[in-house]
């Protein structure tokens, strides 16, 4: 039975609004559960969801989790699901500015803090009743980098791409694909001006890059309110939007949550 409740959630995911089921290191996977409360994944909460079957959670799958069976926790006890193989493409880019590769050492305080800021941002868990997972493209513009890319800089092995490039002219507005709350903001030395946006129960999303920022730490926005503008600031090699999505502190695929309706 549990099967064929997978199978159902799986077919009718679209016309409930929840993100495609896609359980890949850097997926995500819609799990049937019995409950809709502390329901975690290695120690993080995730998000749960009702749909016409029962509960759901959705679960961000991290980049760096190999395939295998993992569980979650719940009151109940654990449920199981599987991650499945996947294997992203290369990319190699040439970055003009070479401290933005290897830092020098007076960087490397700046470069902590600014990661703790947004360690902590990404590990927001806000409680709310009801989370929008269907997204509109946060700007117009050519996808120009996919997501999960193994990443050469300058012939240099780097982290794997956690995010969309959206190459688009400069001052191209960026709108929140969501409603949330605005939890991080500044110029940071790799992703230039961000902004990070909590959209409740862990669901987090990042814009890097931008040329200006329209928006405040603590402010409430709206969907499709107005972020700020596309730019090239940071490490780039020209004006893009960078956009991340991280469910339970895991980077995961945005276009899983694009062409959907609202829960």
């Amino acid at each position: 039975m549990k099967y064929l409740f997978l199978t159902l959630l799986v077919v009718c995911q679209s016309a409930m609004g929840l993100p495609k089921h896609d359980p890949v290191p850097g997926g995500i996977a819609l799990v049937p559960i019995s409950t809709d409360s502390n329901v975690t994944f290695d120690g993080q909460l995730v998000m749960v969801t009702e749909s016409e079957k029962g509960y759901v959670a959705v679960v961000g799958i991290p980049l760096s989790r190999s395939p295998g069976s993992f569980h979650l926790d719940t009151p109940e006890g654990k449920v199981h699901f599987n991650v499945e193989a996947k294997q992203y493409e290369e990319q190699r880019l040439t970055i003009e500015n070479k401290r933005k590769v290897n830092p020098y050492a007076q960087d490397m305080e700046r470069i902590t803090r600014e990661r703790a800021e947004m360690d902590a941002a990404f590990n927001t868990f806000r409680p709310v009743n009801r989370v929008q997972t269907g997204f509109d493209l946060p700007t117009e513009g050519i996808m120009s980098s996919s997501f999960g890319l193994r990443r050469i800089l300058n012939n240099q092995p780097r982290n794997p791409h956690s995010g969309m490039d959206i190459a688009a002219p400069e001052g191209t507005p960026i709108y929140s694909p969501a409603s949330g709350r605005i939890v991080a903001s500044g110029d940071y030395f790799f992703n230039g001006n961000t902004v990070m946006v909590d959209h409740g129960q862990g669901l987090i999303t990042m814009y890097c890059h931008m040329s200006s920022i329209e928006v405040e730490v603590g402010q409430t926005v709206e969907k499709r309110q107005l972020l700020g503008e596309v730019g090239k600031t940071g490490r780039v090699t020209g004006a893009h939007l960078h956009w991340s999505v991280s469910l339970n502190n895991a980077r995961v695929n945005p276009d899983l949550f694009l062409n959907k309706e609202d829960p």
